[in-house]
C-alpha cells in the first residue's frame, strides 16, 4: 500500500521513524501496509491511517494512544514553527499530526518534508 501513500506522508513518516529504536523499526514495517483514510480539511496535511492489523506485527508500545515519534520543524532561518507527531493506537500507526505554533509561517506536512529535525 506504500504506493498509495501521498509523497508528503511517506516522506515525513520515513523521516520521523528514521532511528535505531526498536519501536520505530516495528512501525517502519507497518508503513507498506498503510493507507490514508482521511486528511484534515484545514490544509495542514494531517493524515489519518487505515491499516489491516492482521497483515503486520504490532509495535512493542502498549495499549492506548501514544506519540511514538516526533520531530520539530525548523526552517532554513532557524525558526521553529511547529512539529510533527506520529501517533499509534494499540501498537499500530494511527495518524500523522501537523502541529503549528506560528501565525507567520505556514506549517504543512508538505513543507515539513524539508524542515524536519527528529528528536533524539
Amino acid at each position: 500500500m506504500t504506493e498509495s501513500l501521498p509523497a508528503d506522508v511517506a516522506d515525513v513518516l520515513a523521516a520521523v521513524l528514521d532511528t535505531d529504536d526498536p519501536v520505530h523499526a516495528a512501525l517502519r514495517r507497518q508503513v507498506p501496509h498503510l493507507g490514508v483514510r482521511t486528511r484534515c480539511t484545514c490544509g495542514c496535511g494531517t493524515a489519518y491511517f487505515e491499516l489491516d492489523a492482521g497483515k503486520v506485527e504490532p509495535a512493542p508500545i502498549g495499549p492506548g494512544t501514544v506519540v511514538a515519534a516526533e520531530a520539530q520543524i525548523v526552517t532554513e532561518a532557524g525558526e521553529r514553527p511547529g512539529e510533527i507527531l506520529a501517533f499509534t493506537q494499540g501498537d499500530y500507526l494511527s495518524w500523522l499530526e501537523v502541529c503549528s505554533w506560528s501565525e507567520d509561517i505556514e506549517v504543512t506536512l508538505a513543507a515539513a518534508r524539508h524542515w524536519l529535525q527528529p528528536r533524539s
